[in-house]
């Protein structure tokens, strides 16, 4: 029987106020994967990366079911999320199962 723990949080006001981000970067190894969250600007000569975040491929996975299911619930309440052209790498959240297996 697995059992219901709470976990207790410290945000700190330099972190509450968060990070921009409209870029972010994946790279993985065999234990670890990268994701680099940067901005890109007009005028800017480069995007700025402003916070890198490392976790195992486990975390990972749970990341991605998280967002998966965050976007099926904001999408239920708003409508689909467009994304205009044509994006390098994406999927149809609608073809995704939080479990892992396709439908």
């Amino acid at each position: 029987m697995e059992e219901n723990k709470q976990i207790q949080l410290d945000l700190k006001p330099e972190v509450a106020k968060g990070n921009y981000s409209n870029l972010a970067i994946i790279s993985h190894s065999h234990s670890e994967f990268i994701i680099d969250f940067a901005t890109m600007l007009p005028g800017l000569p480069k995007p700025e990366i402003g916070s890198r975040i490392l976790m195992t491929p486990e975390h990972a996975k749970r990341l991605l079911n998280a967002l998966a299911d965050n976007i099926g619930k904001y999408e239920s309440q708003f409508g689909p999320i467009e994304l205009p052209g044509s994006p390098k790498a994406t999927f149809n959240l609608s073809d995704f199962n939080p479990n892992g297996a396709k439908s």
